[in-house]
């Protein structure tokens, strides 16, 4: 477990150097706000410069209006295994989501049950929470150990014919429990209902192929492996067979057929574009441009390669230095069982995460008493990484 033997011989050592350096010890926070790139930094002044600057309105016209469904094209081709014209970007991740869960929702008339599970992220419970007191539907709960996640097993005893939707997690956020995504999908369709998968923890980090399997709706945030920056505007995907059933709520004029038309009532556009409401943040997409250009280059199945091998390293130096101090893992061992970040437990965390960034180590702290160790492979060298656990180890003892 030499950590500078295996920077060494790490294929992918070489991109760090693409992105912006911090005076730290050790980011260990990749999985919630990934690092910025250095070309972002002169790819935006020249956007404010040549095209902003100097074609200004003009610019809608020469590709800004096509920007939701173009990118999203590339987040489709590059991390979701999906054929164009099924992912649309903008909005945030909780307007994507109640989008989609109500779009799901009506595409099932008759049926009245949302289910969800007890550890997902509380945007996801928040929004089906709404949803359910919106449109009189009923939620069924799935008791998930949150230091696991939701098995196909679970889920095949609570949904039914009243089932209408399935909200989950592909990577659960406080443990990095790597779901099933093939198997529970298949069990929702048994049942009849529709399944709405949250990527925000998975996409750029594991190879996803949601058009082999079969997924009906997904969304996913863009900051954290995507690192297109605080706010980043999120992704929906919308399986190309639900585009003439599925009809989202937020009818904004740039969903429209003709939006410069100005109609007097609203008519949907063809296929993905109807799942856009209002105007495109448009620099908003810029800075994820350039990340989903350096995961195309380094090819997402060595990404997952180097993010098995980060994290198994946190299990090894667990082991050897942590466990003896009453430190204990949240996430499973299993490397096909987990996604990008290691959660450890102890009931000083709370405290010690503060003082962790006062001496240069930047994790995060979920509650009761976790710590998440967050690895984005393209940007996290093994020696940073065990740099920041020996220091995490003096700060316990």
């Amino acid at each position: 477990m030499d950590p500078v033997a295996l920077d060494a011989a790490d294929p992918l050592a070489h991109f760090r150097d693409r992105f912006v350096a911090a005076d730290i010890v050790a980011y260990l926070d990749g999985n919630s706000l990934g690092r910025p790139l250095r070309v972002t930094r002169d790819n935006l002044v020249r956007f404010v410069d040549d095209v902003w600057g100097e074609r200004l309105i003009r610019a809608w016209d020469e590709g800004w209006m096509e920007t939701p469904t173009t990118l999203g094209d590339t987040i489709g081709r590059v991390t979701l295994g999906a054929a164009p014209g099924q992912t649309v970007v903008g909005d945030s991740t909780t307007v994507m989501l109640y989008k989609l869960v109500r779009a799901a929702l009506d595409a099932r008339p008759g049926r009245t049950e949302l289910v969800l599970d007890t550890a997902n992220f509380p945007t996801d419970r928040y929004v089906l929470e709404g949803i359910a007191a919106e449109r009189g539907a009923t939620l069924r709960w799935i008791d998930a150990d949150p230091a696991s996640g939701v098995t196909a097993e679970q889920v095949a005893e609570v949904i039914g014919p009243r089932t209408a939707v399935v909200l989950l997690s592909h990577v659960a956020y406080r443990s990095g429990y790597l779901a099933d995504v093939p198997a529970i999908t298949n069990a929702v369709h048994h049942a009849g209902a529709l399944v709405v998968w949250d990527l925000c923890h998975s996409v750029g980090v594991v190879p996803l192929r949601l058009d082999e399997w079969n997924v009906d709706f997904a969304v996913g945030c863009t900051y954290k492996y995507l690192n297109g920056g605080p706010g980043a505007p999120a992704f929906a995907y919308v399986a190309t067979a639900l585009h003439d059933t599925a009809r989202q709520p937020i009818q904004g004029w740039m969903g429209a057929a003709d939006p410069f038309a100005m109609g007097p009532a609203y008519q949907p556009a063809a296929g993905i574009r109807q799942f856009v409401s209002g105007t495109p943040p448009v620099v908003g997409m810029l800075p994820m441009r350039d990340m989903l250009d350096l995961v195309d280059e380094a090819g997402i199945d060595a990404i997952r390669a180097k993010s098995t091998a980060l994290t198994s390293f946190v299990f090894d130096f667990f082991d050897e230095h942590l466990e003896r101090l009453g430190v204990r893992v949240s996430t499973p061992r299993e490397a096909e069982w987990r996604g990008g970040h290691v959660t450890l437990d102890h009931p000083a965390f709370r405290e010690l995460v503060p003082q962790l960034q006062k001496r240069g180590v930047i994790p995060d702290f979920r509650p009761p008493d976790g710590m998440r160790i967050g690895l984005s492979p393209l940007s996290t060298s093994f020696t940073e990484l065990a740099a920041g656990l020996r220091i995490v180890a003096e700060t316990l003892t």
